[in-house]
């Protein structure tokens, strides 16, 4: 058996990530970001999230609220886990302190800047699209269950577009 070394291509790794760097970045992200000891809390684009860096554990988490926990339907936390396996991508919807919260949790040195922006918009895309496509973004894993939510999704909407269609086409 011989294995094929993957191309090396010629590319400057950043340094490893210290929470000094990510207060710099988050300052960049939100001038209005308040640093309280290891936890940094800034706004991005109406959406509250709460940044904790651990440097002995070598870890951050980005964190944004959701809902109460209390009265979670079935069905929710289940979708909630079907977008966790294909659609959030590098972010999670959690359940913790009785609250619903979307995360991203990463370790820290190896963590780098354009993978943390990535994480703090998927947590973000995840609270907004919380009860609707449940999604970290654009882009999906596949293998899921959400291909086949979708796709009846947009096989309802399509009938509702045909009925419309017809409803127009009577009243001109």
């Amino acid at each position: 058996l011989t294995l094929l070394a993957a191309p090396v291509f010629a590319q400057e790794r950043e340094a490893a990530m210290t929470g000094e760097r990510i207060g710099a970045i988050l300052k960049a992200i939100d001038q209005d970001a308040v640093q309280r000891g290891i936890t940094t809390e800034l706004t991005i684009d109406d959406v509250p999230i709460m940044v904790i860096v651990d440097e002995r554990s070598d870890r951050m988490r980005a964190m944004v609220p959701i809902r109460s926990a209390e009265g979670i339907a079935p069905e929710e936390l289940q979708r909630m886990m079907q977008a966790n396996f294909d659609t959030a991508l590098d972010a999670r919807y959690a359940v913790a302190q009785g609250r619903v919260w979307g995360v991203y949790i990463h370790p820290l040195a190896a963590l780098q800047r354009e993978q943390m922006v990535s994480g703090l918009i998927q947590t973000v895309n995840l609270a907004r699209s919380y009860g609707q496509a449940y999604t970290g973004g654009a882009q999906q894993f596949g293998g899921g269950d959400s291909n086949g939510i979708y796709r009846e999704l947009l096989e309802e909407l399509l009938k509702k577009g045909e009925e419309l269609s017809r409803l127009v086409s009577d009243v001109i």
